[in-house]
């Protein structure tokens, strides 16, 4: 296929190689150590690590890596970066320790803060997204030609909203702002996955709106978000702003709102958010 963006195809065989490399380390006897941060880290994460990061180098030599596997680079630094790639190798350790299949690879090329376009893999299927504002948003795998995919910014008749969610992070706030959507859009389904699939689920029409009142980091959110972009969605902080990279201090994000961009319930999730 010829995507719109010339760095976009060896980036999607650059993450399912990574995806080989973490698999023989899945459900097998894989030692966990706790970083600084307390989160947990493996040899799949490294082995992930390792070779996206040989391989970014050789395809773009020029554009700088920010990998959660190699995050202490000084913001004085970070800040004279213009473009750069912002990767998480194996997104979702928690749910690789466990054994389940929802872990992934996130690669995003990030310009000026925004992002260009994102690469989200699962090593276990094979299946990848891909995406960016612009751009258009595809779903597939490496056995089969890449369908476009699309937001749904309307509910089909007999439909359910659907909020999505993390299965291990929430906070008081984000109860409250699910409450205040029930009140207003009726019952909302509600579905628990791990990792940046997340983002992938709205991007692909199966669920409606992604609120995260509670920390990620960068290069949890970044590949994900292009993809949804693409595919007609947004990301938006608490007030209503474009969600960006900006190359700051803290590599944490604040909270934001994932949704369709044309959605009509758009309005109503900001005024929840800001209350």
């Amino acid at each position: 296929m010829n995507y719109p963006h010339p760095l976009i195809a060896p980036v999607i065989e650059l993450a399912l190689k990574a995806g080989a490399a973490i698999l023989p380390f899945w459900r097998a006897n894989v030692e966990v150590v706790q970083k600084a941060d307390e989160s947990p880290v493996t040899a799949a994460d490294m082995a992930a690590h390792d070779v996206i990061v040989a391989g970014l180098t050789a395809l773009a030599p020029d554009i700088p890596i920010l990998s959660e596997e190699d995050a202490n680079i000084a913001q004085s630094e970070r800040a004279t970066w213009k473009r750069w790639w912002l990767v998480d190798p194996l997104d979702g350790t928690k749910e690789f320790i466990s054994g389940s299949e929802e872990f992934t690879v996130n690669i995003a090329l990030v310009e000026e803060g925004r992002v260009v376009f994102g690469v989200v893999s699962m090593p276990t299927n094979g299946r990848f997204y891909v995406g960016g504002a612009g751009l258009g948003a595809w779903r597939g795998d490496k056995n089969a030609e890449p369908l476009p995919i699309a937001v749904r910014n309307v509910l089909a008749p007999g439909e359910v909203f659907t909020v999505v969610a993390s299965r291990r992070h929430t906070s008081a706030e984000q109860e409250r702002l699910l409450a205040g959507l029930s009140e207003s859009l009726g019952a909302l389904q509600l579905t628990n996955i791990g990792s940046s699939l997340k983002f992938c689920l709205l991007a692909e029409g199966a669920a409606d709106c992604y609120p995260r009142l509670a920390p990620t980091s960068q290069w949890d959110t970044a590949a994900a978000q292009g993809v949804l972009e693409g595919a007609g969605g947004e990301v938006l902080g608490l007030g209503g702003e474009p969600f960006c990279y900006p190359p700051r201090e803290s590599l944490l994000n604040a909270s934001f709102l994932a949704l369709p961009a044309k959605a009509a319930w758009r309005g109503k999730l900001l005024e929840l958010a800001r209350a």
